[in-house]
């Protein structure tokens, strides 16, 4: 093979690693802003624990950091990311940093809710922050393409994706610090099977005993397949878990994610926000001490609670003041669990039409893709879709609603999907007859589709397959599949009064036949 033929497949390999990486996976991608961290000065125990097992040269370690919805468990992988995005593996390079790769886990995108693309997304940061290991991965995956199959075996992937290119690095990083890797939100990735086998190939490869020091700070909710993955015999000796128990002068006897600490440093956080409300609303007073502890106390310890209260309180359109009082108002003591539903529920409250708002943010919320507030508005059409834009302007302080009208609308925090999941969630009464959100979504897909069979042929051709199959569509013509297929988008007749099937009607909503 000549030099140039040789530097030719070289760059094509890399250019294919590279459109295969999932950008938006990696912990400062545009994708995923704005970024939660941690706000300075908070979390001092929980960050200073974490690095110094980051720190630690005996050997590699999983660290779990584990704990409910909201509570700030990305806020803290962001944060340890950056810093070690910020420190470099020897004082002689300004290339290598000691963060050689980050994956966010989000339900939310399709290429971020599965381990299909883990590795290729892990190996090309890795490769990038190390371009000595560069040659060896383009050459592992040119012998290889397969490898870059989101289909492909995971125990092969993990192999040659992340064992092999590690084991480049072991004699040149010997006497480093150790590297590390930051995976967020665990819970998010939708396959409990891919969740335990990719815990169990992590644990295997920090075994191998020819790799460079590495440390892998993974966080979760505390599902229960997950802890079962956490405590297998192969995993359970390299797992630092946080919360954890620790003794010592001057350090909490306990380190987690909702210690009695918390509730300090989210005074500290609304002190700071209001701070920054105060400087575009000069006339607004700076809440006393007792009213910020007021806050504190009905966030539960959950950062989601006192972010979400404040983005209500500063949304542009209303007095500051008057959103105040409404925080004010929840119930001081709440179920532990409770607290970002019942502020949920006082944020729909205040809409002007709490239903309708209800409806539209558990759409949003149960998008697989997330859709601009156009395509929503053609997607559920001219009943349900009435007002998507007024109607989710009401909901700033829990949805990202990007300036620019052709990007997606998105849920800022997946406590809101758990929120809209189950209808029983809701206190408010209005909304306990409306239908699970992937049903209305599935109805209007299928509107969609029957308004455009007689426009497009090559549904019009895959149609006309499925005919042949079917002893019920007994026309070929456009409108004869059709009438053939219209059980699939019209509701039982009793229903068509309503427009939406199993609850009273929404004012001006049609039904959905075609």
């Amino acid at each position: 093979m000549s030099q140039d033929h040789y530097a030719g497949s070289f760059e094509g390999t890399w250019e294919k690693l590279s459109q295969v990486a999932v950008k938006g996976a990696e912990y400062d991608s545009r994708e995923r802003r704005p970024h939660p961290k941690c706000l300075k000065g908070t979390r001092v125990d929980l960050l200073d624990y974490i690095q110094r097992v980051l720190d630690d040269q005996d050997k590699s370690r999983l660290i779990w950091l584990h704990g409910t919805a909201g509570v700030g468990k990305s806020a803290v992988a962001f944060t340890v990311a950056e810093t070690m995005r910020g420190l470099k593996v020897t004082e002689e390079t300004n290339i290598e940093k000691r963060l050689t790769g980050t994956f966010f886990f989000s339900r939310k995108h399709t290429k971020r809710c599965t381990t299909g693309y883990f590795f290729a997304t892990l190996v090309y940061q890795l490769a990038s922050n190390f371009p000595s290991v560069r040659k060896d991965v383009n050459r592992t995956i040119r012998d290889n393409p397969a490898l870059l199959d989101p289909d492909k075996s995971l125990r092969d992937q993990v192999e040659a994706l992340f064992i092999q290119p590690l084991r480049k690095l072991h004699l040149r990083l010997r006497g480093c610090r150790p590297l590390a890797f930051v995976v967020d939100a665990l819970d998010e990735c939708t396959s409990e099977t891919e969740i335990g086998d990719l815990i169990l190939y992590l644990a295997r490869a920090l075994r191998e005993p020819d790799l460079p020091v590495t440390h892998i700070l993974l966080t979760s909710r505390s599902e229960p397949h997950i802890v079962k993955a956490f405590q297998n015999d192969e995993v359970c000796p390299l797992v630092r878990e946080i919360p954890v128990k620790i003794s010592g002068e001057g350090v909490a006897s306990i380190i987690s994610l909702d210690g009695t600490d918390v509730d300090k440093d989210i005074c500290t956080f609304l002190h700071h926000s209001f701070t920054e409300l105060q400087i575009r609303h000069p006339d607004f007073p700076q809440p006393p001490r007792d009213v910020l502890e007021r806050l504190a106390s009905r966030a539960g310890r959950r950062f989601i609670v006192a972010s979400t209260m404040m983005k209500f309180i500063d949304d542009g359109d209303n007095d500051p003041c008057d959103r105040l009082q409404v925080m004010l108002n929840l119930a001081s003591e709440l179920l532990p669990g409770t607290e970002v539903y019942k502020l949920y529920d006082s944020i729909l409250s205040t809409c002007a039409d709490s239903e309708r708002a209800y409806l539209h943010l558990s759409i949003v919320a149960a998008l697989a893709d997330p859709l601009p507030i156009s395509q929503l508005s053609k997607l559920l059409g001219p009943g349900l879709g009435r007002d998507v834009e007024t109607t989710l302007m009401q909901l700033r302080s829990v949805m990202d609603i990007p300036t620019d009208i052709s990007l997606p609308v998105n849920i800022y925090h997946s406590s809101v999907r758990d929120y809209v999941s189950d209808s029983s969630h809701c206190s408010i009464s209005q909304v306990r007859d409306i239908p699970s959100p992937h049903s209305l979504l599935a109805r209007s897909s299928f509107r969609l589709m029957m308004k455009e069979i007689p426009e497009r042929s090559a549904l019009l051709d895959v149609l006309s397959g499925l005919k042949k199959c079917s002893q019920s569509m007994k026309s070929q013509d456009p409108r004869g599949l059709q009438e053939s297929l219209s059980f699939l988008v019209q509701p039982p007749e009793p229903l068509l009064r309503t427009g939406v099937p199993g609850c009273r009607p929404i004012e001006g909503q049609p039904g959905f036949a075609p």
